[in-house]
């Protein structure tokens, strides 16, 4: 995939979260590419030292931290620590998410709050670090993850698409919070993606029927392709986009 090259982008302070594997690893890739400084999290330890090496190793700025997200303190340290190597995050990447299918009856109050935690919560946090040193600057991009789930009506994850749609509301009001502070706040609204997660767990003979009769366009949508919208909302090209979603499933919703 050709992808257009951002001069903004160039050694700008850049933390994404979930960054080892999927559509976080098409974005970190795309980031370093861009030639800005990235640090990512992740669980998988052993993937995300592995892309880093290979993007060090490319003479790429690339850093990577193992870490839990949804440990509100744990994940703010490595924020800081992102901050102490590369500079105050200018650009940050809520990516980080969980849509494991659970029979709605079987949900305890614990499991509820832990998906909470891995799709939502963690983005407020993210912003409440990275925020000050955004204001400072006078400047910043924070892109949020929703998705079509919530709005497709999707069954068999409903604190999933709960903590999307609530990720629209917290956009709108984090957009109005740190507007004029010229930090810009977005969601990126993904369709159904070719992860290797959704191909090995969910993407059958069925799922493929439903693809096309849902989209419009003939084609997958894959994680270049969301990659591709971060990348643009984090460049100064997109200075005046604010509070928007932008959609990117192929023509589904």
């Amino acid at each position: 995939m050709l992808n257009a090259i951002y001069p903004s982008l160039k050694d700008k302070p850049v933390v994404i979260s979930g960054g080892a594997s999927g559509i976080g690893e098409a974005i970190v890739r795309s980031f370093g590419s861009q030639g800005a400084r990235v640090g990512f999290v992740d669980l998988l330890e052993k993937e995300g030292m592995a892309l880093a090496r290979e993007l060090q190793g490319s003479g790429q700025t690339v850093a990577f931290q193992h870490c839990d997200i949804t440990d509100a303190s744990q994940y703010q340290r490595a924020i800081k620590r992102f901050e102490d190597m590369h500079g105050p995050c200018l650009v940050l990447v809520n990516n980080a998410a969980n849509d494991t299918r659970m029979d709605w009856r079987e949900v305890t109050p614990e499991e509820f709050n832990r998906r909470i935690a891995v799709n939502l919560a963690h983005a407020y946090f993210a912003i409440q670090a990275v925020a000050p040193g955004m204001i400072a600057a006078g400047q910043g991009s924070i892109v949020n993850f929703g998705s079509i789930s919530w709005m497709a009506a999707q069954a068999g994850i409903p604190v999933y698409t709960a903590a999307k749609a609530a990720t629209h509301g917290m956009t709108r009001s984090f957009a109005r919070e740190l507007g004029k502070h010229h930090i810009r706040v977005n969601t990126v609204v993904p369709g159904w993606v070719m992860t290797k997660r959704q191909l090995d767990l969910w993407v059958d003979d069925a799922a493929d029927e439903l693809i096309d009769r849902s989209q419009c366009l003939a084609s997958r949508v894959q994680p270049g392709d969301i990659a591709a919208m971060v990348t643009f909302l984090a460049s100064d090209d997109a200075r005046m986009c604010s509070a928007q979603n932008f959609v990117v499933d192929g023509g589904w919703v």
